[in-house]
């Protein structure tokens, strides 16, 4: 298969997939090796970027989405009525972001990072998609861990979880923790 047919046929098959698909499911499909499928989606990327284009790939760890560019969501939702998603709610958001930054983690650990209940949160972002269970934790009990999908990262538009933004650093951790200590020392 020359280079052009293999384009046709990823373009194809992410185009009526509609989920991100693996780079090796392609490789496998079309039978050209993975780094000429991974040169193929990069090019077809770059086409897809050029201004008047109405669709874009998305690269989301080691797969690729076609997918519809931003700035057309409110004509997509128009014509296909689409109902508007719920915002997250900032709870929501702090659940997220425990859960990226130390995944995989049990409902118990959210919870004693926030100091609130937050089972009825973590599967509320199950339900959107955004978190799933990842196994059970090996410790007394056997919980429940949780991670971020594929579909957190199409959310948040990064590539992989490297591409999170750094914590702060631990001096502006260690200024919290002794602010907390002084205020229980107070109480």
């Amino acid at each position: 298969m020359d280079f052009k047919q293999c384009e046709s046929a990823v373009e194809a098959i992410l185009f009526a997939s509609g989920d991100p698909v693996p780079v090796d499911r392609l490789s496998e499909a079309t039978g050209v090796d993975p780094d000429t499928v991974e040169k193929v989606c990069r090019d077809l990327k770059a086409k897809y970027d050029e201004p008047g284009r109405g669709i874009m790939l998305m690269e989301l760890e080691d797969s690729f989405q076609m997918v519809s560019k931003p700035q057309h969501a409110e004509a997509i939702k128009l014509a296909l009525q689409i109902k508007k998603n719920q915002p997250l709610s900032q709870a929501a958001m702090e659940v997220l972001a425990i859960i990226a930054y130390n995944q995989p983690v049990s409902k118990s650990f959210v919870e004693q990072v926030r100091g609130v209940e937050s089972s009825q949160i973590v599967n509320n972002l199950v339900d959107k998609g955004l978190v799933e269970e990842a196994g059970r934790l090996d410790i007394p009990g056997k919980p429940i861990a949780y991670k971020t999908t594929i579909h957190f990262l199409r959310c948040f538009g990064l590539k992989s979880l490297e591409n999170l933004p750094p914590l702060p650093d631990d001096s502006g951790q260690v200024m919290l923790d002794e602010v907390v200590e002084e205020q229980s020392a107070e109480s």
